[in-house]
């Protein structure tokens, strides 16, 4: 019996795909995967009411993904979809097949990327879309369920429908030239990004694409460039923009090419992260400041959707340096960006919604999590300080960081994490002001966030694992300890959390 249910994260489906020594048993095979994707066509059938569907397939280019794109490829083939294979894509450009206007190719109905993002090698997962963006969680557990009733027999027509190549990733690659030498009031042939060096870090995962097909032939300089070629083992370091250690590599190249600007990708480029020219990465709380200013530039007074964590200089920098509102949610680049969308059909004007993760959608851009579409932007405004001797560091130069961060992960060894993590979080709303100095934050969406002096700090449950992230920050040196002893001894009758 498959558990389905199981291989649900938030708005994707994650599974073990390889079998490696001393790992996890495997449970998304190209098998299942298939059954999942059948789901989907059930699901998207019923949506749209149409029985014959057109379905765009792409993959990230680690060890498992082939097998299972021709699995899903036949499977819903089978079903009676006409497949268009987009080969080794990445997941913006597989939304931009069910909305991109202009193409050459039939706009889809729907789109799976198979893709775990910036997880390990042995990973492997899906993602869908349509015309209106990812699929929510709630829309995935319905797919999942869909999948549960498919066997080996299953048809909507067993008669074999057309697979067809698409060049999608030409077109997707086209679309961010015309932003770009739009953004810069140029044509391609003017080579609007001569002069300007850039250095392209992807993680040997689908990114590479952005050197030869978008930067390139505008003319930059993308010499000290590293990990372009796709690579499923991912040998030189986690395709994740957070991770310390991919971090410290772009800065480094940035530093040793002495480059105008760093762009760092996660595996399927939904995700992005910058560097300077001084060799400081712009991440989390940077890369949200920045693109806040990208936003606000052309939207003055526009509202930023941001998740729980960011920072009370963000929060500063935001407000009285960019004269927009801060709207900190919830964690989950989904719930950030289904807050976005719900403030503009409320008649709010919310231009961006962004995590700290490097999630980041623009209202311009169909509210999707783009992460290349974000480094075009970045990419336009690099190009215009050039011209005036300066660089992209010095729009979030106002921007003030904590002098300290950490973040604890408290594992819930009850049997019931949920509703045991529940209880510390009342808990800590009902006591936590008593403390001297401490007093609790409002409005706040997740968690439990408490001013203390010289800092905060944010006590959340984890919605899928037995865990409660906490993250302080502190302006005080010394602070974060201090803090952190204090809630420990305010939560020491917890026995269950370790």
């Amino acid at each position: 019996m498959i558990d389905f249910k199981s291989l649900q994260n938030g708005s994707d489906v994650r599974g073990v795909a390889l079998k490696t020594e001393g790992g996890r048993p495997v449970n998304l095979t190209p098998y299942i995967s298939a059954r999942i994707a059948c789901g989907f066509v059930t699901w998207l059938a019923a949506r749209t009411g149409k029985n014959y569907l057109l379905i765009a397939l792409g993959r990230d280019p680690r060890v498992t993904s082939l097998e299972m794109e021709k699995a899903i490829r036949e499977m819903i083939a089978r079903a009676g979809c006409e497949v268009h294979i987009c080969d080794i894509a990445t997941t913006p450009e597989m939304f931009m097949t069910t909305i991109l206007p202009g193409m050459s190719e039939p706009v889809c109905d729907g789109a799976i990327m198979i893709t775990a993002s910036h997880l390990p090698y042995d990973r492997n997962g899906m993602k869908f879309f349509t015309k209106f963006g990812s699929l929510d969680s709630d829309e995935v557990a319905q797919v999942l369920r869909f999948a549960e009733d498919v066997d080996d027999n299953f048809s909507i027509n067993r008669e074999w429908k057309w697979v067809f190549p698409r060049k999608m990733m030409d077109e997707y690659s086209a679309h961010l030239r015309k932003v770009i030498c739009e953004g810069l009031d140029a044509k391609e042939e003017d080579k609007p990004l001569s002069g300007l060096h850039i250095v392209v870090d992807a993680g040997n995962g689908s990114g590479g694409f952005y050197v030869s097909k978008v930067l390139e032939p505008l003319g930059a300089d993308c010499s000290g460039s590293q990990f372009l070629e796709p690579d499923g083992m991912f040998p030189n370091h986690v395709p994740n923009p957070e991770d310390k250690e991919a971090l410290e590599s772009i800065c480094g190249a940035v530093k040793n090419s002495k480059a105008d600007l760093g762009i760092i990708f996660d595996t399927d480029v939904d995700r992005a992260a910058a560097v300077g020219s001084d060799g400081r990465e712009i991440s989390r709380n940077r890369i949200v400041a920045l693109a806040s200013y990208i936003a606000a530039k052309n939207h003055p007074g526009t509202t930023i959707v941001t998740d729980s964590i960011t920072s009370t200089q963000l929060t500063e920098y935001i407000e009285n340096v960019l004269g927009c509102k801060h709207l900190r949610f919830k964690r989950g680049y989904k719930n950030v960006i289904n807050k976005g969308q719900k403030l503009v059909k409320d008649g709010v004007d919310c231009q961006l919604a962004i995590e700290t993760s490097g999630h980041a959608a623009m209202k311009e851009n169909y509210f999707f999590d783009d992460g290349a579409y974000l480094a075009t932007k970045i990419v336009i405004e690099a190009a215009l300080l050039k011209k005036e001797g300066k660089h992209v560091e010095d729009l979030i130069a106002d921007l003030k960081d904590p002098l300290e961060a950490i973040e604890v992960r408290f594992k819930v060894e009850a049997e019931d994490f949920g509703s045991y993590a529940q209880g510390v979080l009342d808990y800590v709303q009902e006591n936590a002001q008593k403390i001297e100095g401490w007093s609790i934050e409002t409005p706040n969406y997740e968690g439990v966030r408490v001013n203390v002096p010289g800092g905060w700090f944010l006590l959340r449950k984890s919605l899928h694992d037995p865990v409660m992230p906490l993250n302080i920050e502190s302006n005080i040196e010394g602070g974060t300890k201090e803090t952190l002893e204090k809630i420990k001894e305010m939560l020491s009758g917890f026995d269950k959390l370790k």
